[in-house]
């Protein structure tokens, strides 16, 4: 009996430990699901919330952006998004920091011409004050 409890306790202590890098994986895919959407939107609120103060991103043409960047685009509604989606995406979860590698669509309009493109990208998240906030990226343009 004895033998019992014992693996049975230690296989619930093995399912939570499991089970809570799961839940944070989780939590980063759907921020990064959220922030895709936020980004649709030009919603500069939710970009706010969802991308911290030092956020960087070096783009598809290896130019450096900032937080206040995507803030100002979305309040200019330039460029706009008519998709904008992550897919085949892969989380790696180390403490309160997290990195996605995945795939963006984006289509939509900027300055007045249309663009539709995939990249590749690679996100770092920091787990701040409970959330998961979008700290640092990168992105490849993908060639057809």
């Amino acid at each position: 009996m004895k033998k019992i409890i014992a693996s049975t306790s230690i296989l619930l202590i093995v399912l939570t430990v499991h089970t809570r890098g799961a839940t944070a994986e989780e939590e980063v895919l759907q921020a990064e699901r959220d922030l895709a959407q936020v980004y649709q939107r030009s919603d500069a609120a939710g970009i706010e919330r969802g991308v911290m103060e030092a956020y960087r991103l070096t783009n598809s043409r290896g130019k450096i952006t900032t937080r206040a960047d995507d803030i100002e685009e979305a309040r200019k509604m330039d460029p706009t998004y008519e998709i904008f989606e992550n897919h085949d995406m892969q989380v790696r979860v180390h403490g309160d920091t997290a990195v996605v590698v995945g795939i963006t669509r984006t289509k939509g309009t900027s300055g007045g011409k249309p663009f539709d493109a995939q990249f590749q990208f690679t996100d770092t998240f920091v787990k701040d004050n409970g959330q998961w906030r979008l700290f640092a990226g990168h992105a490849t343009k993908i060639t057809p």
